[in-house]
């Protein structure tokens, strides 16, 4: 059965951006920071957590974030990209077969989005649209990629939840780049 996980490479003090995150500046400054971990190399523990993330069966993803990097230029590793959004797409989506808007809700995006996957997972990007699964009950892992880095500003992950979330820790797997560290949302 198909799970959503939230995949986030994140700042100890809790930041997914740095200063000035913007359209021509995604990730803002010093984003390439909490990614550097990807570079070390296919195999070990880097190469185990890319093949998960790349065996995903859909991406859900939310409007700023899809916009801010252009869709993943309509390619997502192969798979469907599903765009949670209360406006109709831009024009320039024309070209992205792979891609589709829906604006009935977080919830049925991610139906949606499972449903695409069959037995495979769905990656959810966004810090907004983590916040919103949450808050629907249709998160059910989030994947942190802990990198030792204190930014003191910029995009926070959790900036705001409507309530508390419990969470189970699954698995830890400590890198000198980072600690990887995966949870299940508690119902």
């Amino acid at each position: 059965m198909s799970q959503s996980v939230l995949y986030m490479s994140m700042s100890l003090d809790g930041y997914i951006a740095g200063p000035n995150d913007e359209p021509g500046n995604p990730g803002g400054s010093g984003f390439d920071r909490l990614h550097e971990w990807f570079g070390y190399g296919p195999d070990g523990e880097a190469g185990q957590l890319m093949d998960e993330y790349k065996a995903t069966g859909a991406v859900l993803v939310g409007r700023r974030t899809a916009e801010q990097i252009d869709h993943y230029g309509g390619d997502h590793h192969g798979v469907p990209i599903f765009v949670v959004s209360h406006r109709p797409p831009g024009p320039s989506v024309a070209n992205y077969q792979l891609v589709t808007y829906v604006a009935d809700g977080i919830e049925s995006a991610m139906a949606q989005a499972k449903a695409a996957a069959g037995d495979r997972n769905v990656l959810v990007h966004g810090a907004y649209t983590a916040q919103r699964a949450l808050e629907a009950g249709v998160l059910d892992e989030v994947q942190i990629h802990l990198i030792p880095v204190l930014f003191g500003g910029g995009r926070r992950l959790f900036e705001v939840l409507p309530s508390r979330v419990e969470l189970e820790i699954v698995r830890v797997i400590d890198t000198p780049q980072a600690t990887h560290i995966r949870y299940r949302v508690r119902s």
